[in-house]
């Protein structure tokens, strides 16, 4: 699953929506966050997948986001890498870790889109704004089409494309939520 990511409220609210739907998630997050207590007991206990990024070592959390799709789980991706960097809250462009695990395991990708996150836990918040609760709307689509680039060792070009359908795919369902067009930049995310 592709999420957009705007706020520490987002793990939250799609884990919800996923338990929802009868699946247990499994997310890919940052390292750091093994390193408070009380998270890592959380990241720990829910099976997440640490990536230490920028190291050698996030080779491994590929390797196991591969297993874990592999064995039928559902893992979730912010294939934007962290929070969104556009001030007007559409997706910034994607990393292409998502799309090398489907590309190579075949693995549909189905994108989801999370608005109202914001206004509940904004970035640099320490508390929830619970004085004028925001509706957070979450809305998943089909699964994206991959299967021409489907192949065991995707080129650089073929996961770039993977990574604009998927980032597209997110961005149209957050446009059908805001009720708006996105600007002509993130249409391709």
């Amino acid at each position: 699953m592709a999420s957009n990511h705007l706020s520490f409220a987002d793990p939250i609210a799609v884990t919800l929506f996923t338990l929802a739907a009868g699946r247990v998630p499994r997310f890919f997050a940052k390292a750091e966050l093994w390193d408070t207590p009380v998270v890592k007991r959380v990241m720990t206990s829910g099976g997440h997948i640490p990536v230490h990024r920028g190291r050698a070592s996030a080779l491994d959390a590929y390797r196991d986001g591969v297993a874990s799709v592999r064995a039928g789980e559902c893992v979730v991706v912010f294939p934007e890498g962290g929070f969104t960097e556009r001030p007007d809250g559409w997706p910034s462009r994607g990393k292409t870790g998502l799309a090398r695990m489907a590309l190579t395991t075949g693995t549909p990708v189905v994108p989801l889109a999370c608005w109202g996150t914001q206004e509940l836990l904004p970035v640099g918040s320490r508390l929830p704004r619970v004085r004028r609760r925001p509706v957070l709307h979450l809305v998943a689509g089909p699964p994206v089409d991959l299967s021409d680039l489907v192949c065991e060792r995707p080129t650089a070009s073929q996961l770039r494309e993977a990574t604009e359908r998927i980032m597209a795919a997110v961005t149209e369902l957050l446009s059908h939520i805001r009720g708006q067009d996105p600007p002509a930049e993130t249409e391709k995310a």
